[in-house]
């Protein structure tokens, strides 16, 4: 059986007008974020698109920040409410895992209010020591 999807890292495939739509207005960790901010995010990320195998149409999005040697995170992950439920985030994070194996990190970090279950399927877990990871918002 064909896989009715498609992923791919080529910026030039992203559909910037729907990401910034999806994140913008429906991911509780984006909702207002403005156009210019996600356009310069994905300009320095590697993003992956997911994509309908017959229309072309893109389906779900992910971006990495990453300094290809030692750590990443993955952030901005997105599936239309339209693809949801057949497993395209999972297949999603597994690319997003296979395609940074080779290059030998020590981790890939990631947070979520809700999907702990999608993320565990391909192998993320709780931090060990969470007591030893600090952060500084600044906004």
């Amino acid at each position: 059986m064909q896989t009715p999807y498609e992923i791919s890292t080529d910026p030039a495939r992203l559909d910037r007008d729907l990401i910034h739509h999806w994140l913008s207005t429906d991911a509780y960790w984006a909702l207002g974020r403005p156009r210019a901010k996600q356009d310069a995010a994905i300009s320095v990320s590697l993003n992956f698109g997911a994509y309908d195998t017959t229309t072309g149409a893109q389906l779900a999005y992910a971006r990495v920040i990453t300094d290809h040697a030692t750590f990443a995170w993955l952030c901005d992950v997105y599936v239309s409410p339209t693809a949801r439920g057949r497993g395209l985030a999972t297949a999603l994070t597994t690319a997003v895992r296979d395609h940074l194996k080779p290059f030998g990190l020590r981790r890939i970090l990631l947070a979520t209010h809700d999907a702990h279950s999608v993320y565990a399927k391909v192998g993320f877990e709780p931090l060990a020591d969470p007591e030893r990871w600090m952060a500084l918002t600044v906004n």
